[in-house]
């Protein structure tokens, strides 16, 4: 490939940045798009509509990257968590050791690879790259030596570096531990694999183990129940709740009296009780709604009707005047009778085919439950096996039910399964790698510098959901963790396949014929690294800038909110079931990917760094937008996948100073390559101690922060409200996804207004005859 072809591929995807940068920044003012690009803000805080029209909208603008750019470390902090601040460190880190790389290697190598051997150069444009590489240095050259400098400086650089940022991360994980309010998953010990019992159920087991080994400790406890017509009737209700706020919000002021007093409520609408027709009544009758959202009313309605009229006798006084509170507010209870059931109701044989051997035990203590997560229970190690439970919104539930002596299975399956899928993927990169060797003569520059890395990139797009689906399968027990063990899969697949099968491909047997001979993999990739470098520069251009381009515009998402606002006709905003998590599964393994790239071929082909540093810094900007305005952080996990990025890092230098060591090797210079191996030592040397520094922390919690904390919350008095709120933090069928504070203003709102409008609704009952057979939705 030449010159002509790079900058073909550099100008195709400058200029689809340029597109889709300024598309987004007129898609992200206008109001239908509000879901789209500020889904975080649309939660957190009301977003005001400027409805009235305005030119500017059609003008594009940089506001969003100066917003971006000035955006502090405690705004990313309060918007994304310490995931997300984490996530930018990875960034950030990549910025500053990239600028010491090129700094050194554009300036200092790129002359000496250009010069390196006599010979006629051509015009700049139709050069090859290959003359910019270390393969242009003619062998015993005398010039090497700046090639060992500089892969000391980059290796001495990134290490300190490394050692500042994992410093810094856990002190920030610290910081998150303590600083945080009360965290359930600190006082909860996940139990699996409870053993079966013939005389009494999982969860009389349960009470009966941990009150006789840990009397002073332990709490309670929150059995795990299969799924079935609970759980769907859960989210029928939901939907409904759903459907009714939406409505609301369109009467906002539209108070209804109260079924026996006659007193002002806030509730929804009045749902009349004739089974057969649902009408949605308020006091103006402003309000007339769709067919479809009627029978969607109706359906759900005579489900709770049917509920209602088979307990009409357990209908309580609940409101504050004294009304009845009809069944279907007694649903709440009943949800949370069915999963805290007392000691007596746990031996009935129904419930014990619904609980699953799987528990949630609280402790008194944040001490006393990791060790009790820590320590082995039982002479069988199968059996009541424990963890530290993960956040409640981070549990994955239908895992919870996957027998724990299938686990071990599970995994082996899965690591077939992708090592299967690995080997599968190597026909697309060898066809890709097919296209890059063609001869220009019959392929034009189009071809050989733009199209190899788009077919690449088209293929990549399938591997995330492949490995989510392995990491589901395995058995995860958390969103995080599976999300973690996605990402390691998803690394692990790019680095073998954009890196080793691209850099070792000639054809499907060269490979194997490689790695029959492990002794001649350095010489191997010694050989093919350079050669491949201008590979490696296009697909930076590919897969890293127009994927930020892609990232920003959110396609789908967009796609989305057009069809249900312009097809569908639906008006109202997604709720925040509909939020989209930030992708770490996807987006650290790309940045992880693309430093090997920039170590691997800095001393190389130092010309890729250029363009890596554009990526990198465009992904500050993307980021820290998408942090700041789409992604809503639904759990925690205090920066866990830190140390997968430093052992990444680890891998790609020692890999580069392996591969430099081949180069040396080739080209005869001893000195230069007696110089590289101490520095292969220092550097896995650098690694163990960041391993024994600072890797325990990630993976578990200090005691003697547990305990401090313990003793604060003694001296504060929280014990009371700790266990209170335990007892309802782990609940596997969540009724109805309220705002507890809207639900507390409207509140207020009702009582505010119940004075001045009690006239008006004396007036309306008199008008109202069906005013008692009126169920209230609140």
């Amino acid at each position: 490939m030449d010159i002509g072809a790079l900058l073909t591929s550099a100008g195709i995807n400058i200029a689809i940045c340029v597109v889709l940068l300024s598309l987004y920044s007129i898609l992200r003012k206008q109001p239908s798009n509000v879901s789209v690009y500020f889904m975080r803000r649309l939660i957190s805080e009301p977003i005001k509509h400027s409805d009235p029209f305005h030119f500017e909208r059609l003008v594009p603008s940089a506001s969003w990257i100066v917003r971006a750019w000035q955006a502090t470390n405690e705004e990313i902090l309060a918007a994304g968590g310490v995931d997300a601040l984490v996530f930018l460190r990875i960034v950030v880190f990549s910025i500053r050791v990239f600028i010491i790389a090129a700094a050194i290697c554009v300036f200092l190598l790129l002359p000496v690879n250009y010069y390196g051997q006599e010979m006629q150069h051509k015009q700049i444009h139709s050069e090859s790259l290959e003359v910019f590489t270390i393969g242009n240095v003619k062998e015993g050259s005398k010039w090497f030596w700046t090639h060992c400098l500089a892969l000391y400086v980059i290796s001495c650089s990134a290490c300190v570096l490394l050692h500042f940022e994992y410093k810094n991360i856990t002190k920030m994980r610290l910081a998150h531990i303590t600083g945080s309010p009360v965290n359930p998953s600190h006082f909860t010990v996940l139990v699996r694999s409870i053993p079966c019992s013939q005389n009494h159920s999982y969860s009389k087991s349960v009470e009966d183990f941990f009150s006789t080994y840990y009397p002073a400790s332990y709490v309670s406890h929150q059995m795990v129940y299969r799924a079935g017509r609970v759980d769907k009737l859960m989210k029928d209700a939901e939907k409904m709740y759903r459907m009714l706020k939406t409505i609301e919000s369109q009467t906002k002021k539209s108070y209804m009296p109260c079924c026996l007093c006659g007193k002002s409520t806030h509730s929804f609408e009045a749902l009349n009780n004739d089974a057969e027709s649902v009408e949605i009544k308020t006091s103006s009758d402003e309000l007339q709604p769709s067919q479809r959202e009627k029978k969607d009313v109706e359906k759900i309605y005579r489900k709770l009707k049917t509920i209602e009229t088979q307990k009409k006798m357990s209908s309580t006084p609940g409101c504050l005047c004294g009304g009845i509170m009809h069944y279907f507010k007694m649903l709440k209870k009943e949800a949370e009778s069915v999963e805290c059931k007392t000691s007596s109701d746990r031996s009935q044989p129904s419930q014990t085919d619904k609980e699953r051997p799987a528990a949630f035990v609280f402790f008194r203590t944040r001490y006393a439950a990791i060790v009790a997560a820590q320590v082995l229970q039982s002479s069988n190690p199968m059996l009541w096996v424990t963890q530290l439970a993960p956040e409640p919104n981070d549990v994955y539930w239908s895992n919870l039910s996957i027998p724990y002596k299938q686990i071990w299975l599970r995994k082996i399956a899965t690591l077939l399964g992708a090592i299967v899928f690995m080997f599968v993927f190597l026909a697309p990169v060898t066809f890709v790698q097919g296209l890059t060797q063609l001869d220009q003569k019959f392929m034009n520059q189009l071809v050989t510098g733009y199209l190899p890395s788009v077919i690449l990139m088209l293929f990549m797009y399938a591997v995330p959901p492949t490995m989510m689906l392995f990491s589901t399968i395995e058995g995860n027990v958390s969103h995080s963790e599976r999300k973690k063990s996605a990402g390691i899969k998803v690394l692990y697949f790019t680095i073998w396949n954009v890196f080793f099968v691209n850099v070792l491909s000639g054809s499907i047997i060269r490979q194997l014929s490689v790695f029959s001979s492990f002794r001649d993999i350095p010489t191997q990739l010694a050989k093919a690294v350079p050669t491949q470098a201008t590979f490696f520069t296009t697909y930076v251009l590919t897969s890293g800038w127009a994927s930020l381009s892609f990232e920003v515009i959110q396609l789908f998402p967009l796609l989305c909110n057009g069809f249900r606002r312009f097809i569908l006709r639906r008006q109202e905003e997604p709720c925040s079931n509909h939020a989209l998590t930030f992708p770490h599964h996807t987006e650290i393994p790309r940045l992880l990917l693309f430093g090997l790239l920039g170590f691997t071929c800095s001393i190389m082909a130092p010309l890729i760094l250029p363009f890596l540093l554009v990526y990198f810094f465009l992904a500050f900007l993307v980021y820290r937008n998408q942090i700041l305005n789409v992604y809503v952080p639904k759990y925690e996990s205090g920066g866990q996948f830190w140390p997968v990025v430093h052992n990444t890092t680890i891998f790609s230098l020692v890999l580069t100073q392996v591969i430099a060591l081949g180069v040396f090797g080739i080209k005869r210079s001893p000195v230069a390559s007696g110089f590289t191996i101490p520095l292969i030592f220092l550097t896995l040397l650098f690694n163990e101690y960041c391993r024994q520094r600072f890797s325990p922390v990630f993976k578990r919690s200090p005691a003697q922060v547990l305990i401090e904390m313990d003793k604060q919350d003694e001296n504060w008095g929280r014990a009371e409200e700790i266990y209170k709120l335990l007892r309802t933090a782990y609940c596997q069928f969540p009724l109805l996804s309220l705002d507890l504070s809207t639900s507390q203003e409207l509140s207020m709102a009702g009582n505010s207004g119940q004075n001045k409008d009690e006239g008006s609704s004396k007036d309306q009952e008199s008008h109202n005859p069906d005013l008692n057979e009126i169920k209230l939705l609140s």
